[in-house]
């Protein structure tokens, strides 16, 4: 189909409108189906119950505008029944709590689907020269699988202050809809724009009611789903050299996330801890621990993202060196967020924000006996 910006506002739109209006019917109705977040450890950074059924308000606002304007496209098919499927794996979750483990096992079979039905990584093209890496049957199941379920886990585990995944998730989203119209009548990626478009303005409609203090929470359904979303697309262009930048540039614009993902596993391998083990010791988790509330902690990511996504864009465009300034910005701002002025290399323990708390609640009853 042909994109016009009539068409990006269409979609936008009608996504944000579905997704706004869908919020407070799941804010309604989660706490009828048991889907609460209550804060049963020191982890969670609110006090009280919040219903976290939101995801059900992204859902059908990106699932039923794809359907609409990429009804004939069997890839957007696909990965809108992949994105259905993953959606009520994550329902299960906040309404049973699955055990990670589970959960693993669920999206590994989701995304060989995926496979079967067509959605794969065939090959690297040589973005700087002639020429590609075609990956043989098994390295293309492997590489396929494993891009989707990692991709797909990276929104959920940053979600985890008020706003967060969902504004990480529509910046990514609008980046990778832009390097898609930009490329597409080249590389066949105009698919891939519209169902970009759609998962921002979903986004879009849901931040207001999720954003500090928030009212309602996405839950693993909404998390989970943005995160194959996103996976998803990037192997729906038709030609070869779009896998390249289709592949590259989600990772460069998830950058947040994915360091985050990988820091954590490296943290709870040096603590000798599992690796699938919740911890506090998360990019946010430090900001928090610093002082800078959840607010002003959430606005500094969303400043990382935002550069990460012009870099992605920027390299899309081949233009390597001014990219590469910028992600050497958010590299220096990432080493901020996890030092302090005593200590030269990021923490590796988690930081143990609740110790802290208390300390400061028994240094403030101190000085009022004092007084």
């Amino acid at each position: 189909m042909e994109i016009t910006k009539l068409t990006v506002l269409l979609l936008f739109g009608l996504s944000f409108l579905i997704s706004a209006a869908a919020t407070p019917v799941a804010r309604y109705i989660a706490p009828k189906i048991g889907a609460m977040d209550i804060p049963k450890d020191s982890r969670r950074m609110h006090h009280h119950p919040i219903p976290r059924f939101g995801g059900m308000a992204m859902f059908l606002g990106t699932i039923i505008p794809l359907l609409i304007f990429q009804h004939d496209n069997p890839k957007m098919i696909a990965a809108a029944i992949g994105g259905c499927m993953v959606y009520v794996l994550g329902v299960f979750d906040d309404l049973k709590n699955l055990s990670a483990r589970l959960k693993f096992v669920i999206e590994l079979l989701i995304a060989t689907l995926m496979y079967a039905m067509g959605l794969r990584i065939e090959l690297i093209s040589n973005y700087f020269g002639e020429g590609n890496l075609r990956f043989g049957t098994a390295v293309c199941f492997i590489v396929t699988v494993l891009w989707i379920v990692g991709i797909t886990n990276t929104i959920n585990l940053v979600d985890g202050l008020d706003g967060l995944a969902a504004g990480v998730a529509m910046i990514a989203a609008l980046t990778i809809a832009y390097v898609a119209y930009i490329h597409g009548d080249t590389y066949g990626m105009i698919p891939v724009c519209c169902a970009m478009i759609a998962l921002a303005g979903s986004c879009a409609g849901f931040l207001p009611y999720n954003f500090y203090p928030a009212s309602i929470f996405m839950g693993d359904s909404g998390s989970l789903f943005l995160g194959f979303m996103i996976a998803s697309m990037s192997v729906v262009g038709p030609l070869k050299r779009s896998t390249f930048i289709a592949v590259v540039i989600p990772v460069i614009v998830l950058g947040v996330p994915i360091f985050d993902t990988m820091f954590a596993i490296f943290r709870r391998w040096v603590n000798h801890r599992p690796i699938m083990e919740a911890d506090k010791g998360h990019l946010h988790h430090h900001l928090m621990a610093s002082g800078f509330g959840q607010r002003r902690a959430v606005l500094m990511l969303y400043g990382i993202s935002g550069i990460m996504g012009m870099a992605a864009v920027l390299i899309s465009r081949e233009l390597i060196k001014d990219a590469v300034v910028l992600m050497c910005i958010a590299a220096i701002y990432l080493y901020v967020f996890l030092t302090d002025p005593n200590q030269k290399l990021p923490h590796i323990k988690a930081v143990d924000t609740n110790r802290e708390e208390k300390q400061q609640e028994r240094l403030g009853k101190r000085d009022g006996t004092e007084r």
